[in-house]
């Protein structure tokens, strides 16, 4: 093993999970959860079922889930017992992806079994996010690293936050990790309204049925419920962005980071107009739901990684 082929692995692994959460969507987007019936691992009772879209396309998800599970379970095995990489950080990730991705199959096989309720359903989406950001987070990490080769002395790798030039007040930091566990209720209710095809009770964008605030019953108080969330986090990230520019100066990495993510919040909440314009049209809906699901992705690891860099500065 080098370390250039260590890194290769990482983003092969991150690149496998992405896969993982583009096939989910999928699923989800063109109804093909029962496409292969009650059976698992088979489907319909077939190692190669016969061909219907729906079919094809939950199998499909179940054999890039396999076998990126088996590149993610490479990967951890790799950083634990290859001695450069054997470094606390790295272990952390790579665990976490494994962890998160033995979770996220165990829902998926469970949700095809036994029928799950939508807020189940929901979490399986949130937990494959997880899996993909702790990918995310070992292939920048592993990036970042300058690993002796195998038969060489092991040296520290560089961690995130070993170029942090600014001490950031700790108040920040916790404030970051409420941001996250906000940021993850708001994907999270985004799921829920997928699978419980909610979206459109709210006609029209950014108003909801014409009103400012509409009648908030049955499943039009959960769109609209979506909505506020969104504008809120859209909110949240341009305070933070504004403050880290201010206690860390424009050139710092920390501010660089804090852009882009509110970059991606403003993206995310264009595309969710663009979702709700595109809802009754099934080709196109696909489409921006991938879209929608893509930065939502990047965006929830880059707040992971900012909180992270925000700790490691905070105790500097």
């Amino acid at each position: 093993m080098t370390s250039q082929r260590y890194r290769l692995l990482t983003l092969l692994s991150c690149i496998g999970m992405f896969l993982v959460l583009i096939a989910g969507v999928l699923v989800t987007n063109t109804d093909s959860g029962r496409g292969c019936g009650t059976d698992w691992p088979l489907c319909n009772g077939k190692f190669v079922p016969a061909y219907t879209v729906e079919s094809m396309v939950e199998y499909s998800h179940r054999m890039i889930s396999g076998l990126v599970g088996l590149l993610v379970g490479a990967t951890y095995l790799v950083t634990r017992f290859w001695k450069p990489a054997r470094h606390k950080e790295n272990l952390l990730y790579a665990g976490g992806a494994l962890l998160f991705t033995i979770m996220q199959a165990i829902l998926g096989a469970m949700a095809v079994v036994w029928e799950q309720s939508s807020l189940v359903l929901a979490l399986h989406f949130g937990i494959s996010l997880l899996a993909f950001t702790c990918t995310w987070l070992l292939y920048k990490l592993a990036k970042r690293q300058t690993l002796p080769q195998s038969g060489q002395s092991s040296s520290q790798g560089k961690s995130f936050g070993q170029h942090a030039a600014v001490s950031l007040p700790k108040a920040l930091y916790r404030s970051m990790l409420a941001l996250l566990i906000y940021c993850y209720v708001v994907v999270y209710l985004g799921a829920y309204i997928r699978h419980t095809s909610a979206g459109g009770a709210c006609e029209g964008w950014p108003l909801c049925n014409g009103a400012i605030v509409p009648e908030l019953s049955g499943t039009t108080g959960v769109a609209f419920a979506h909505r506020v969330a969104a504008l809120l986090m859209l909110i949240f990230v341009a305070i933070l962005a504004f403050y880290v520019r201010k206690v860390a100066g424009t050139a710092s990495e920390l501010t660089s980071i804090a852009n882009k993510s509110l970059l991606l919040v403003f993206l995310q909440v264009l595309s969710g107009g663009l979702l709700s314009f595109t809802l009754t049209d099934e080709d196109v809906y696909i489409f921006t739901g991938l879209l929608h699901t893509i930065i939502i992705s990047a965006l929830f690891s880059m707040l992971v990684l900012l909180a992270i860099r925000t700790r490691q500065s905070s105790r500097d």
